[in-house]
């Protein structure tokens, strides 16, 4: 279809508006009025631009033409700037809460020192490297480097990364939006039985239905090669004498065949069409008329199963005699035989796969372009609770305000276009949600577009993979319960660089700025500060690989920063507490000069930076959780350095020098009581939790 329009006539018009809709199967189209409030899937009187007609014909009259098409609309929302995600705004806020304290910290400090008569270009420079020591400067390569093990991991378990930031938001994800088709079921429908007109299964009616698919030498379709597929008969006894072939007016197939003396004319097709040929039923072997009460069983019958998604086949015959041709006046004085049931499974590991999401914290919502009553019955089948249930009709009547409101009481969304699937994931990232969305065609691509991680298969459409943050290599929860798992753990581990870095970065920095009120001299030199931040952070560059407690991994991950900001002030005062005692410890019980106090500090500083990573890479008891054995090692590695440094030759190019033994075992010390102290404050910090 070159553009969207209404119809004006119509013979026998059947649509494939899958692209839009999400439909599996072609839809008939006819003259006739719409309500303007009706989903694109029940407005059977118009057509649009992109979708393919398959059979029949229309005059149409033109409405929408390019950009202002359904088809234009989605490509008109690619071309805007995707949202902004979960973990950009946290990063981006992190970052306005580190330059408003450096700037404070960076003002305070060199007016201080200036206040006190000391060397202006000393101060100025003193104040700088505070504020550059409390950055975490490795944060970018930090993120790079966990995101990339991330990916790798996650390319392991099926899923291709496009994005790295997405793994951030995967982890964070505590919604999920998907499609029901070939996610939630095998995406392939098959027959499910063939049954009399009394419900109950019969190889009959199965032999007979296989006859008419075998024997027919007209359109092939899948239906037939689905029916013989199913399960082989031996069809070489059976002659063929004839048929009637299918077409899209009576929607149904009749063959006569030749079964020993026994001579037959076999229908299948539309259940309504089928039954129009009848008078009689076969109904506990013995043929009944069909009369109203009969009717309206089949029809009970019929309903209850399409209201499951259970596609449904009409199956009937007649005697008849041997002659050279048959035609359609032939199908008349059937009787019916029974129904061959057609029906998209759900998957095998669902059900199991949506409770374990539950666990982890993420609500599965259905989003979904097919019949409510369909999408109701798979969601239940699949054991999903059905809170709510909103369809097309209902969110265009709706505003976006009573929308915000009714979306956390609703999983279930019946009947949508592109457009609505967009104002879903937008309505429930308004609420505060991480929202993820799979999809897989191009009706899913706006709703990619606007939600925190597009998922999509690798069998998708071009623009829906484009559009993608992470391609599953097999459609299934399975993967993506395992790449949630994943993105938590990459989060947890870049979350603890950040917290652990900036708690010990202020606390040193905080500390320094109270001693240059009374220390006669820097308590650090500029270049010192900087190796400090250099050493430190070297064993950071293996946190990607870190080990993550299960408890951390089990609800989702999110920026908080008044979390961060209370962790960087506690743990950070708690750090400073120390300082000040080695400062008194160096100038009262040693009565240290500038170079003994600078060398003892610096030795100090990298080791409880070392230590506060150990004791806060967990919420446990230090010696309950290890660490991943190159984080340990890169660690003892660092702090075996940081006491060698100022006893080598070079040291004094730092301004380091040796510390007398006394000193330095004085302060291994000290160290143990920082580690209890931290062990203390780390339990009432995460009491609540």
């Amino acid at each position: 279809m070159p553009a969207d329009g209404i119809l004006l006539t119509s013979e026998h018009c059947f649509v494939n508006q899958s692209m839009l809709t999400g439909e599996s199967g072609a839809v008939k189209k006819q003259v006739g009025v719409t309500a303007p409030d009706q989903s694109l899937e029940q407005r059977f009187n118009c057509v649009y631009m992109g979708t393919s007609i398959q059979s029949g014909n229309a005059a149409m009259l033109v409405v929408h033409t390019g950009r202002t098409t359904e088809y234009g609309e989605i490509a008109k929302r690619l071309t805007l700037r995707p949202p902004e995600t979960e973990f950009e705004r946290g990063i981006r806020h992190f970052g306005y809460l580190l330059t408003r304290i450096m700037l404070v910290l960076t003002l305070v400090v060199f007016a201080i020192n200036v206040w006190f008569e000391r060397d202006v270009i000393d101060s100025l420079l003193f104040a700088v490297a505070l504020a550059v020591g409390i950055t975490p400067q490795l944060l970018s390569a930090i993120i790079s480097i966990t995101l990339s093990q991330g990916s790798r991991a996650m390319a392991q378990e099926g899923v291709i990364v496009r994005k790295l930031t997405a793994i951030e938001n995967f982890g964070g994800m505590d919604v999920l939006c998907t499609d029901k088709t070939g996610t939630l079921t095998e995406g392939q429908i098959r027959i499910d039985d063939a049954v009399d007109a009394s419900g109950v299964s019969s190889d009959e009616v199965f032999r007979a239905t296989y006859l008419n698919a075998t024997l027919q030498t007209g359109m092939k379709n899948d239906l037939d090669d689905m029916i013989r597929r199913h399960r082989q008969i031996d069809v070489a006894a059976v002659t063929r004498l004839g048929e009637v072939p299918f077409d899209f007016i009576r929607e149904r197939l009749s063959v006569i065949v030749q079964d020993g003396q026994d001579v037959r004319m076999l229908a299948k097709g539309a259940f309504h069409s089928v039954l129009d040929t009848c008078d009689h039923v076969w109904k506990h072997a013995t043929s009944h008329p069909l009369d109203s009460f009969a009717r309206m069983e089949l029809e009970v019958q019929f309903e209850n199963w399409s209201a499951e998604g259970i596609r449904v086949l009409g199956v009937a015959e007649k005697r008849v005699t041997i002659r050279e041709e048959y035609s359609v006046d032939d199908e008349t004085g059937m009787t019916f035989i029974g129904f061959l049931l057609i029906f998209d499974h759900p998957k095998a590991d669902v059900a199991e796969t949506i409770r374990q999401l539950a666990v982890y914290g993420v609500d599965l919502r259905i989003i979904t372009g097919d019949n409510a009553s369909i999408a109701l019955h798979t969601a239940e089948a699949v054991g999903l609770k059905v809170t709510g249930v909103l369809t097309g009709k209902d969110l265009v009547r709706m505003s976006d305000e009573a929308l915000w409101q009714k979306i956390e009481t609703t999983t279930l969304f019946a009947e949508v276009d592109p457009n609505q699937k967009e104002r879903i994931i937008l309505a429930l990232k308004k609420n505060g949600h991480v929202v993820g969305y799979m999809g897989d065609g191009i009706n899913d691509v706006p709703a990619l577009h606007a939600a925190d991680v597009s998922l999509t298969v690798e069998n998708a459409v071009d623009i829906a993979k484009e559009s993608a943050d992470l391609v599953l290599v097999r459609k299934s929860l399975r993967v993506l319960l395992r790449g949630i798992v994943l993105g938590r753990t990459t989060f947890a581990n870049t979350l603890k660089y950040i917290m652990v870095t900036t708690s010990a970065n202020f606390g040193n920095m905080f500390s320094m700025a109270g001693a240059s009120l009374f220390l006669p001299f820097l308590p650090l030199l500029p270049k010192q500060i900087l190796m400090i931040n250099f050493l430190s952070d070297f064993p950071a560059l293996a946190i990607s690989q870190d080990r993550v407690d299960t408890e951390d991994v089990r609800v989702p991950r999110r920026w908080d920063l008044k979390e961060v900001r209370r962790f960087m002030i506690v743990f950070g005062l708690v750090s400073s507490l120390f300082d000040y005692t080695v400062f008194l410890v160096l100038i009262v019980l040693f009565n240290a000069n500038e170079s003994v106090f600078q060398s003892g500090w610096f030795v100090f500083s990298i080791l409880t930076e070392l230590l506060i990573l150990m004791i806060m890479r967990t919420r446990r008891i230090l010696y309950h959780s290890r660490p991943a054995p190159i984080l340990l090692f890169a660690s003892i590695l660092v702090g075996a350095v940081a006491i060698v440094v100022p006893y080598l030759p070079n040291a004094s190019l730092l301004g380091l020098y040796p510390l007398p033994f006394p000193i330095l075992f004085t302060l291994l010390g000290l160290l143990v009581g920082y580690v209890l102290l931290n062990e203390v404050v780390k339990r009432w910090f995460y009491r609540e939790k």
